[in-house]
């Protein structure tokens, strides 16, 4: 299917310096796409730590649950993604096909399966041939380039119309340390927990439980916070991988400016996944503020984005806020009702509990038919806050996922 692109796509990918420590090579395997790379093998130097959140989705990917049985361990030297075909509900054949994959990966690189992370999307339910993958296997051994890594972001998409990457670089006692990453993701995007697919790689030295928290961390921050269509996917996969290249000495507990850092970064490819959601044509920012607490006001904030009634509101560019205030008292929490504030673009179309008398529509319009719509809302006088991100919800959503197996 050729998609046109996000008319919220950045003009290019940023400059993605090479991370030490990691090397990248994608190859063309003709399983789902033509004239397409599909496949990615990615390398870590010996002594890579390695960090994972995924899916909350209990019908979850063969490699989700592969990636987690091995997340323990600490360590990662290999990473194989495929795009196309996602190796979800496939019973014993699917664990059989991650084995498959990590194993042909540790025989090309020389290390133990159980370092080799694996990552798959596409169309679920469909049997994955992974000896295809494993001819493959090395001979992208035989090729990985440190520079690769745009190359590595254009492999591992689907339905896409961009390719999603990010670069941050931060301070840490005198060493320049950088943090990249790569994702994927347009669709089914309601992860709890990252997107369909994002990897980072960081040349800091980190100890792997460290870097397992603030991982989890900057996810809250960021992938928590993004939805496109309220739907959770199967195969949702954040890894976070350090060389320790550094030269750094080793981050043994939270360290401040690198989680922010890496919450940045995150949160960067986040509004990227959500200016691609599928039919995207506007990036809509929610933020609730006044709640009972954060995570009452995520909820509140997420009840909005999520809504369909206010995604096609949105869509034809009507600022009925009727729509927000429905979205926000079906969540059930508790609302000052007589403090209810509802902004579009910083201007009040409800106030106290009610509409602005004598509003002047105009400004409300122009705002609307931007790219970057913002709803802002007060539910009371609590402390809790927090912003979302999503999309509108057109006949290109329709259009993409009425014909996406076919």
């Amino acid at each position: 299917m050729s998609l046109p692109v996000s008319p919220l796509a950045p003009e290019r990918l940023p400059d993605l310096p090479p991370i030490a420590g990691v090397r990248f090579a994608s190859a063309e395997t003709g399983m789902r796409y033509k004239n397409r790379k599909d496949l990615l093998l990615a390398a870590f130097d010996p002594g890579t730590t390695v960090a994972g959140v995924f899916t909350q989705n209990v019908v979850c990917g063969h490699p989700v649950t592969w990636c987690r049985q091995i997340l323990p361990g600490g360590r990662a030297r290999a990473l194989v993604v495929n795009a196309g075909n996602a190796n979800v509900f496939r019973g014993a054949e699917g664990d059989r096909a991650v084995r498959t994959e990590a194993e042909a990966t540790a025989s090309a690189l020389g290390c133990a399966p159980e370092e080799v992370f694996v990552a798959s999307t596409g169309v679920i339910g469909m049997k994955l041939d992974a000896e295809l993958i494993a001819r493959h296997l090395p001979e992208l051994a035989g090729r990985l380039d440190p520079a690769a890594m745009a190359d590595a972001a254009r492999t591992i998409v689907t339905t896409d119309t961009f390719p999603k990457a990010a670069v941050r670089s931060v301070e840490i006692d005198g060493r320049t340390v950088t943090v990249a990453g790569i994702c994927k993701g347009s669709g089914m995007i309601a992860p709890n927990m990252a997107t369909m697919l994002a990897f980072l790689f960081t040349d800091a030295a980190v100890a792997p439980a460290t870097l397992q928290a603030m991982l989890q961390a900057a996810a809250d921050r960021s992938f928590n916070c993004v939805t496109v269509d309220s739907d959770t996917s199967t195969s949702d996969t954040l890894l976070c991988f350090a060389t320790g290249k550094a030269g750094n000495p080793p981050i043994e507990a939270d360290h401040g400016p690198f989680a922010d850092a890496l919450a940045e970064l995150c949160t960067d490819l986040a509004i990227q996944v959500a200016k691609d959601g599928e039919g995207a044509q506007k990036l809509i920012t929610v933020t609730v503020e006044g709640a009972a607490d954060d995570r009452s006001a995520r909820r509140l904030a997420m009840a909005v984005a999520d809504s369909p009634l206010v995604k096609t509101a949105v869509a034809g560019e009507d600022a009925n806020w009727g729509r927000v205030a429905m979205a926000l008292g079906k969540v059930g929490l508790p609302i000052e009702l007589g403090a209810l504030t509802i902004a579009f673009g910083g201007i009040a179309v409800a106030k106290d509990g009610g509409a602005v008398a004598d509003l002047d529509e105009a400004p409300v319009e122009r705002h609307l038919k931007g790219r970057d719509v913002r709803i802002d809302v007060s539910v009371g006088s609590g402390p809790g806050r927090a912003r979302v991100w999503t999309c509108d919800l057109t006949h290109g959503y329709i259009d993409i996922n009425g014909s996406y197996r076919s």
